[in-house]
């Protein structure tokens, strides 16, 4: 491996030493070409105090340093979310309840790298030399190692049923982050959103299924699913940022990343709230998801919810703050309690992975009719 990576060519080698490390050279990864993609975007500046001006092609063109900085951040940051995701999914090939879910994963895989390639291609191509260590962090950053930049990726994905409340959370909020950059004021970043986009709706419904299919074979009880919406829920909030941020302020200010209702919204921005807006956003979509789970659970069986905004926080006003599940302020004491009752534990861990085992602990995928 080059410890100083100066061109694409040795990016790339560095890309195929990091997938045969982490074992993602087999038959699940094949013949795929990985290749940078880009669509449409407006020609013009969309929102921030840039707005109407020509949208910058070049690093050259961003008239500010700090704006550069921050942009080339904003690329680091989500290329560093798809190479982990991939570190975290790595080992879940053999436990594949079928041959539908295998080639589930190796797409969802096969794509969150490309999505990665996708950055770090920005990086390498428009960032000069700063950009090109950003780009080798990329790959020598891990998961497993909890290393990666944002939390819910430092995470274990110990299973299948991680794995679908993974897709249906995490990746939601991947598309958020996506839809988010696809008005960038950097040229060549709006325009790497849309393929990323389409590709993620695969994701997302992977997850939607999956859990629709673990109700449905009603082998996995809704109480110990429930353990792990907590687990990738709470994670998911805080993937938003935190409260007031002074940074998504600026981001929006610069014109990198706007609100993601942006083209449906046409109030002024709260520039000190978008976090917040977003993750309301994110809420109400994710509450709409959850009811649609439950109208699956036959009667007189628990339904699942949405934990409360503040529960489990590791960032931002509410982080470490004793909050339950459903929103009752506990002590220290009551709180050490409910997170060991409410998140998965060892034993739940072991169990999820007994299911594993188990042929029917999900539903086939249905392949025809309506949902």
């Amino acid at each position: 491996m080059p410890v100083k990576i100066a061109t694409w060519n040795e990016w790339t080698d560095y890309f195929e030493a990091w997938k045969r490390e982490i074992g993602m050279t087999g038959d699940h990864v094949g013949r795929y070409e990985f290749e940078a993609l880009f669509g449409d975007s407006h020609p013009e500046i969309e929102f921030g105090d840039f707005k109407g001006e020509r949208k910058w092609e070049t690093v050259l063109e961003i008239p500010d340093q700090r704006i550069r900085d921050a942009c080339e951040y904003l690329i680091a940051v989500q290329g560093d979310t798809e190479f982990a995701s991939v570190e975290q999914q790595r080992h879940l090939y053999d436990d594949a309840p079928s041959d539908y879910d295998f080639e589930s994963l190796a797409r969802v895989n096969r794509e969150e790298m490309r999505h990665g390639y996708q950055m770090a291609y920005l990086l390498v191509h428009h960032f000069g030399e700063s950009g090109r260590r950003e780009a080798q962090k990329l790959l020598e950053r891990r998961a497993f190692k909890k290393s990666r930049l944002l939390g819910s990726f430092n995470e274990d994905v110990d299973n299948w049923i991680d794995f679908l409340v993974f897709t249906q959370f995490i990746d939601r909020d991947g598309k958020f982050q996506l839809k988010m950059l696809s008005r960038s004021a950097f040229a060549p970043l709006a325009r790497s959103m849309p393929p990323m986009l389409k590709e993620e709706s695969f994701h997302l419904g992977t997850g939607n299924d999956g859990i629709k299919r673990i109700i449905r074979a009603g082998q996995v009880p809704i109480g110990f699913l429930q353990k792990y919406f907590n687990k990738w829920l709470s994670t998911a909030y805080d993937l938003f940022g935190v409260d007031h941020s002074g940074s998504a302020q600026w981001a929006y200010v610069y014109g990198l990343k706007g609100r993601y209702d942006e083209a449906e919204n046409p109030g002024p921005a709260d520039r000190t709230q978008l976090n917040e807006h977003a993750r309301e956003l994110f809420l109400a979509e994710v509450r709409s998801l959850v009811e649609s789970a439950n109208r699956l659970i036959p009667e007189g069986q628990p339904r699942l919810a949405v934990p409360d905004i503040r529960y489990n926080r590791k960032i931002g006003g509410y982080a470490g703050q004793p909050w339950s599940v459903d929103g009752r302020l506990l002590s220290p004491e009551e709180h050490a309690r409910h997170l060991r009752e409410t998140l998965p534990q060892p034993e739940d861990v072991a169990l999820a992975n007994s299911f594993m085992k188990e042929k029917d602990w999900i539903a086939p995928k249905k392949t025809t009719g309506l949902e």
